[in-house]
């Protein structure tokens, strides 16, 4: 088969490897339909997640078909449609009766494209397929379900439900990027007083009054004046970081109110400064978190329903083997005017699988 593979920082390529077999009776071999990037892959691609060895088929987020199954398999069978959760949970480790998958102990949390063989080609090998694999219903299209596979499960739960977004809040979403505008959609359930977002590119902002905003700010441009205004000099009652750097979050400690919360959603790769000597005072609290993806299924069912604008964040489409094109393209977003890109989805006909 084809997979994108990690060869170190920087270095990546579209090209033939073994075919995926099932290892352990749990597991599912699933034939890839579409598949997106994440900004995590990114981070990968620069040589910042040091333990993702090279030789590495990168991705963990898909919709497929399951072609093959383990002995101890329940809940998926050949021919099933389903999406692949970024996150692998064992089901019986202490984390995954909590419901925190992403904290599995048991060999699962994230693994996929990190510490195996993931996403991003023609097959993947799913351990715990029956914790792992949700069915999708028939009526689902493909680009709008593979946001469920990370996006929108990480905005709802390590953003909006960290941050317990209630009725008439002020929410101020740091970066409109997928997640960040994933965070304003999924604020919306709640029905905060407004929703205010963040970013110094133009056409995110654009993007973030499409998904529900209230009202938008330069990143640039002092955007603590403007939750000061709209809030009567108090601050956000909850603010997302949905960025990752340091002055990112610094600028989230500077808009939250006194008793308001934070919710640390961006990837971190280096140190950002916590001023406490400001914060210890104003009953803050702060969260950070992995996804679990405990809310896939109710995002699903939201889906289904069309109350969730997953394909509004796609802005560019390609065949799966334009994988490295589609990376090239995602990775100058400031360019390129990317939020979210979409791989394959084009019903492709089963290969066959030489065991």
């Amino acid at each position: 088969m084809k997979a994108l593979v990690y060869h170190g920082p920087d270095l990546a390529s579209w090209q033939e490897v073994p075919d995926p077999d099932l290892e352990d009776p749990t597991d599912a071999i699933v034939r890839i339909d579409t598949v997106t990037i994440c900004g995590t892959d990114l981070h990968i691609l620069r040589g910042e997640v040091p333990d993702v060895r090279p030789d590495t088929v990168l991705g963990h987020e898909a919709v497929g078909e399951v072609v093959e199954t383990g002995a101890e398999v329940r809940g998926v069978c050949p021919g099933d449609r389903v999406l692949v959760s970024c996150i692998s949970a064992c089901g019986h480790c202490r984390f995954c009766r909590e419901r925190a998958y992403g904290q599995c102990r048991g060999g699962g949390g994230w693994i996929l494209g990190r510490s195996i063989n993931g996403t991003q080609a023609e097959y993947v090998r799913v351990p715990f397929a029956d914790f792992s694999l949700h069915p999708l219903p028939g009526s689902v299209d493909p680009h709008d379900a593979v946001l469920l596979a990370d996006t929108f499960p990480t905005a709802y739960e390590v953003g909006v439900l960290n941050g317990r977004v209630a009725p008439g809040d002020t929410v101020a979403v740091v970066g409109a990027g997928p997640v960040g505008l994933a965070a304003i959609a999924t604020a919306e359930f709640f029905s905060p007083s407004r929703v205010i977002a963040v970013d110094p590119a133009p056409a995110r902002l654009d993007a973030a009054k499409r998904v529900g905003a209230d009202a938008v700010a330069d990143a640039a441009e002092g955007p603590e004046r403007l939750v000061e205004d709209l809030t009567d000099g108090l601050g956000a009652d909850v603010v997302i970081e949905a960025v990752g750097t340091p002055r990112s979050f610094e600028t989230c400690t500077r808009m939250v109110r006194p008793g308001g919360r934070l919710a640390n959603v961006g990837v971190h790769t280096r140190p950002a400064t916590l001023h406490l000597e400001k914060l210890w005072i104003k009953n803050v609290t702060i969260t950070t978190g992995l996804v679990d993806t405990y809310s896939t299924p109710t995002l699903l069912s939201m889906l289904a329903a069309g109350r969730l604008p997953a394909s509004t964040l796609i802005t560019h489409l390609f065949e799966l083997d334009r994988m490295e094109e589609a990376y090239d393209v995602f990775s100058r977003a400031a360019d390129t005017g990317a939020i979210k890109i979409a791989l394959g989805g084009t019903n492709r006909p089963l290969m066959t699988r030489e065991r």
